[in-house]
């Protein structure tokens, strides 16, 4: 639906924007691991086309009590130790918006 609606898209986990961009580039370009797994669970209309799906692990934190440093690296396949200690700022790579120490891209 968003990407049928809205010219420009804002990612958020746990409350926190993570990725923003135009429409057209976050859908073929997302740079957050959270926004690849995000659109990689998007169904498919056709039956027949396979569609690779990015399963994540680990338990969803609580928004409630976010861990300390980046708030998805309980279940990011990208962690670091910098990613434990310090939330990472946002920065512009090209057309996006991204929060991350360990952008796709």
């Amino acid at each position: 639906v968003v990407k049928h609606i809205a010219d420009k898209v804002m990612v958020m986990y746990l409350g926190v924007p993570i990725e923003f961009a135009d429409r057209d580039t976050l859908f073929s370009q997302p740079r957050h691991p959270y926004t690849r797994a995000l659109l990689s669970a998007t169904p498919v209309a056709d039956p027949t086309r396979e569609k690779q799906r990015i399963t994540l692990h680990g338990e969803l934190p609580s928004p409630i009590d976010p861990p300390v440093g980046c708030a998805f690296h309980p279940r990011c396949s990208e962690i670091t130790e910098q990613c434990l200690k310090q939330s990472p700022e946002k920065r512009k790579l090209g057309d996006t918006m991204v929060a991350c120490y360990h952008p796709v891209g």
